[in-house]
């Protein structure tokens, strides 16, 4: 057996070089899609191998980001092997694995959908579920059926599994019912930063237990919060772990209280927006459970730089890029939430509708555009779809004399820096695939080194 798995990995290393000499890259996911086709087992004898085991983390929004700041937090004590370029299916999971010579811990970012597979394969020592959001609904279909997959997936695990869960999402939570071991709950605690109801693209809106529409204490991003149900009282549980005293500073950064059972830290986390701080405190709620001291907790997360496409700053010249991604109503309405005091005059959108970003785009009706499209001067709609974009702002109150539409995206890159004045800032929206091709576009031009590259194998 050990023989076999020596010649297959060898083979998927050889055939990654081998693209890369060819200039198609295929360090992500071609080394995992050969080694799969050979033999699917060869993953479960990889992760097998790792001294400290593996720990998954999958969710709607963040997941990227949050896997990020768990290997900031885990990497001076830890050789790890992680899918690091964001490849999260089981071929991305499979080619981490063989790039991973001398790994002593696996820390994967999952596809929601690809969660039971890779959990059933890898048997993970941790597990993280972070939020559950409307998303390609093309591909996932509705909230429910997600969830019941990963509850399936949570309940097959060993008893020595902790499971982290994201307290503020009811349908997440809900998944404690289904663990054989350990949980561990995190969430906000902080009303003075709620919004003041539910936004009307929230989700999870309505009792787990009885059908009766939830009462929030406290809302914060989509529809995680501290939430009850007025008819039959199930009610988020007590957070193990919380950010309380939040306080953002603008576009830089925010800080909070870390409260955790191993003790409170003040964090300055250098990235804004309650999605940001989510993401920070499942990373210490993770990274604790995989052995990580506060001390540890606090210098990763203070240490962060944006994962690529997240919050990310380039510098062009004598301006910068500021690159969001968007993909669904509740994660564009948090970035139209943190760039809103910011007023951005000169803006830019892209909206694709590939595979990755799902096919169906009547998600950007959800979106409430209204507080960043008041104060622009410019907004430039660009991508596959940049035609539907540009209705959806005209109907959300963009004056046309305001509206650029240009489906090219380096030549609506292009034109939107030409508007900005030197020392200024252009905020980038895009979608997956066109923050890529983005992503393309900088590094071309030397503004950036190519991110999406596995490590050696």
């Amino acid at each position: 057996m050990a023989a076999r798995l020596a010649l297959e990995t060898a083979a998927a290393r050889a055939a990654a070089r081998l693209s890369r000499l060819a200039g198609r890259g295929g360090g992500t996911t071609l080394p995992g899609k050969l080694l799969y086709t050979l033999d699917p087992g060869a993953i479960d004898a990889l992760a097998a191998r790792l001294p400290e085991g593996s720990a998954l983390v999958s969710a709607t929004n963040g997941k990227t980001t949050t896997t990020a700041m768990v290997a900031r937090i885990l990497g001076a004590r830890s050789r790890l092997a992680w899918n690091r370029a964001g490849a999260n299916l089981v071929s991305g999971v499979a080619t981490a694995l063989v790039a991973a010579r001398g790994a002593r811990l696996g820390l994967f970012e999952v596809d929601e959908a690809a969660l039971p597979e890779i959990a059933r394969r890898l048997r993970p020592r941790a597990v993280l579920l972070g939020n559950l959001f409307r998303d390609q609904l093309d591909r996932y279909g509705e909230l429910e059926h997600v969830a019941e997959g990963w509850r399936d997936a949570v309940a097959r695990l060993d008893a020595g599994t902790v499971i982290v869960l994201n307290a503020d999402d009811p349908l997440v939570c809900d998944l404690r019912g289904a663990v054989a071991g350990r949980t561990v709950l995190y969430g906000l605690d902080d009303p003075r930063l709620a919004r003041p109801a539910l936004q009307h693209a929230a989700d999870s809106k309505y009792c787990l237990r009885c059908g009766a529409p939830y009462a929030y204490e406290a809302a914060y991003v989509g529809h995680l919060g501290d939430y009850r149900c007025p008819a039959c009282g199930h009610a988020r549980p007590r957070l193990d772990v919380a950010a309380r005293r939040i306080e953002p500073d603008r576009l830089q950064s925010v800080s909070f209280d870390l409260v955790t059972v191993a003790g409170e830290a003040r964090v300055t986390l250098p990235l804004p927006g309650l999605y940001n701080v989510y993401n920070a405190v499942a990373a210490a709620a993770l990274a604790q459970a995989l052995g990580a001291t506060l001390d540890e907790v606090r210098a990763g997360l203070e240490g962060f730089s944006a994962a690529f496409g997240r919050f990310e700053r380039i510098t062009a010249g004598e301006k910068t890029l500021l690159v969001l991604l968007v993909k669904n109503p509740a994660g564009a309405n948090e970035v139209i939430r943190t760039l809103e005091e910011s007023a951005p005059r000169v803006l830019l959108i892209a909206l694709n509708d590939a595979t990755a970003d799902g096919k169906d785009v009547s998600w950007i009706w959800d979106i409430d555009l209204d507080p960043l499209l008041a104060g622009a001067q410019t907004v430039i709609a660009s991508g596959d779809r940049a035609a539907e974009l540009a209705v959806r702002l005209v109907y959300g109150g963009l004056e046309r004399s305001a509206l650029v539409v240009e489906p090219d995206l380096e030549r609506a890159l292009d034109r939107g820096l030409a508007l900005v004045p030197a020392g200024g800032e252009l905020p980038v929206l895009p979608t997956y695939t066109a923050m890529l091709a983005l992503r393309g576009i900088v590094a071309q031009r030397g503004l950036v080194t190519r991110y999406w590259v596995q490590a050696p194998v």
